[in-house]
C-alpha cells in the first residue's frame, strides 16, 4: 500500500477542498494523469498522479478540506515509480482511527468545527476517522444520529437544516484577510475628487487609474511596499498592482507586475487578460502573491466614495468611486463637468498623512491631463 498525499500547491497555501475526483476505487491511473481538481483559497487546481498503479481508496470526499500532507489516495501494493510528478511527494504517512475524548485537543477543519458548535456536539467527544486522525464532517453527522436518533448520517443534509454554510474559496480568503486587516492595520481614508473633463475616448478608466498610481508612487514612493511591525517597511523598487476583481465565486484580487513599465494600450491589453483570467478561476497561485498596492474600481457598479481596505502587509489601496456630474463656474458661465471620486486608504503605522495627501494631488494631476 502506498499513500499519496497532498501536494504543496503554493506559497501560504496550507490547505484545499476537494471539487471533483476524476478516479474511483478499483482505477488504474497512469503518472501525470488528472486525479483530482480541488479548491484553494484563490483558484481551482488539477493535481496530477505521481505513480501509475491501482486506486484502492479515496480518502477524501467531494466537499471536504484537506490539508497539505495529509493524505488523499491510497494504492493498492506498491505503485509503480517509473515517474514522479513535478511536485515533491512526501512519505508516507501511517493513518489511525482515534477515539477523541472530549479533553483531548481534536483534529479538524473549520467547517467541520462550526459544523459541529450549530449541532450541540463536543467535537472532542466525536470518533474521528479522517486523514490523520482528523474528525470529517461525515464523523460529526454520524455522531449527532448517534445522539439523537436523527439522520441522516451525511452532512450535506444537515447542514441547510442548521441555516449556516462554510465559507469557501475567495470568500473565506476575504474573510482571512480582513480579519487580519482589523487586527494589524491602523487604517486612515483621504477623500477627493478629480476633474477628468480633459479626457479622450481612446483610453478606458482601468488604465488611466494604473497610470495615476504610478504617478503618485513617484512622487510618493512610501506607498508602494509593505510593513511588519516586527521588522519594519520595506519599500518596493517597482509597482506590482494588485485588481481587485468581482467574480461570482468571490473577490480575487491578480498582480499586474511592474505596470510602471507599461503604456496606456498595454495595460489595457494585461488587464483584459488578467481580469478574463480571474473569472474563469485559471489564475495559477503566484498571480495573486506580492502586491505592493491596491486598486478597487468599485464605482464601475455603485458608490462614489468608501473606505477601502489595506489588507497587510500592503500600507495602501486606493479606491475608485462612480463618475459623476456638477455644474461648475467658469468666467462666470456654468460649465458641467465629470468628476471621479477617489479614496486613498493607508496604514498610518507606516505612511504619514503628509504622504498620502501627496500622493493623491500627484494621482489627480495625472488623471486630469488629456490622453
Amino acid at each position: 500500500m502506498k499513500t499519496f498525499l497532498l501536494p504543496d500547491l503554493g506559497e501560504g497555501l496550507h490547505e484545499a477542498e476537494i471539487v471533483e475526483w476524476h478516479v474511483k476505487a478499483g482505477d488504474t491511473v497512469k503518472a501525470d494523469a488528472p486525479i483530482v481538481s480541488v479548491e484553494t483559497d484563490k483558484a481551482v487546481v488539477e493535481v496530477p498522479a505521481p505513480w501509475s498503479g491501482r486506486i484502492a481508496r479515496l480518502c477524501a470526499a467531494v466537499g471536504e478540506r484537506v490539508a497539505v500532507g495529509v493524505a488523499v489516495i491510497e494504492y493498492e501494493g506498491e505503485a509503480e515509480k517509473t515517474h514522479v510528478a513535478a511536485h515533491s511527494v512526501p512519505a508516507p504517512v501511517v493513518r489511525t482511527v482515534i477515539a477523541a475524548t472530549p479533553s483531548s485537543r481534536a483534529r479538524a477543519m473549520p467547517a467541520v468545527r462550526i459544523l459541529a458548535e450549530e449541532l450541540g456536539l463536543d467535537i472532542g467527544a466525536v470518533t474521528a476517522t479522517g486523514p490523520g486522525g482528523a474528525v470529517t464532517a461525515r464523523d460529526v453527522a454520524r455522531a449527532f444520529k448517534t445522539v439523537t436518533g436523527i439522520g441522516p448520517a451525511a452532512t450535506s443534509a444537515i447542514a441547510p437544516a442548521a441555516g449556516w454554510e462554510p465559507l469557501r474559496g475567495p470568500r473565506r480568503s476575504m474573510a482571512d484577510a480582513m480579519e487580519r486587516s482589523r487586527d494589524e492595520v491602523m487604517p486612515a481614508t483621504v477623500h477627493d475628487d478629480c476633474d477628468i473633463g480633459a479626457w479622450n475616448d481612446s483610453a478606458g478608466i482601468l488604465p488611466r487609474l494604473v497610470r495615476a498610481i504610478c504617478a503618485g508612487i513617484a512622487t510618493e514612493p512610501a506607498l508602494n511596499g509593505w510593513f511588519d511591525s516586527a521588522r519594519g517597511r520595506k519599500l518596493a523598487t517597482s509597482v506590482d498592482l494588485g485588481l481587485a476583481v468581482d467574480t461570482p465565486a468571490g473577490l480575487l484580487v491578480p498582480v499586474l507586475r511592474g505596470v510602471q513599465r507599461l503604456e496606456l494600450d498595454e495595460l489595457a491589453t494585461e488587464i483584459a487578460r488578467i481580469v478574463a483570467a480571474a473569472h474563469a478561476r485559471t489564475l495559477p497561485p503566484e498571480a495573486l502573491k506580492g502586491a505592493t498596492f491596491t486598486l478597487s474600481n468599485y464605482g464601475s457598479i455603485a458608490g462614489r466614495h468608501a473606505t477601502p481596505v489595506v489588507v497587510p502587509p500592503q500600507v495602501a489601496i486606493l479606491g475608485a468611486g462612480r463618475v459623476y456630474r456638477v455644474l461648475r463656474l467658469e468666467a462666470g458661465h456654468p460649465v458641467e463637468r465629470p468628476l471621479l471620486p477617489l479614496s486613498l486608504t493607508i496604514d498610518h503605522r507606516a505612511v504619514t498623512g503628509g504622504e498620502s495627501a501627496r500622493f493623491l494631488a500627484a494621482a489627480m494631476a495625472d488623471l486630469a491631463l488629456a490622453r
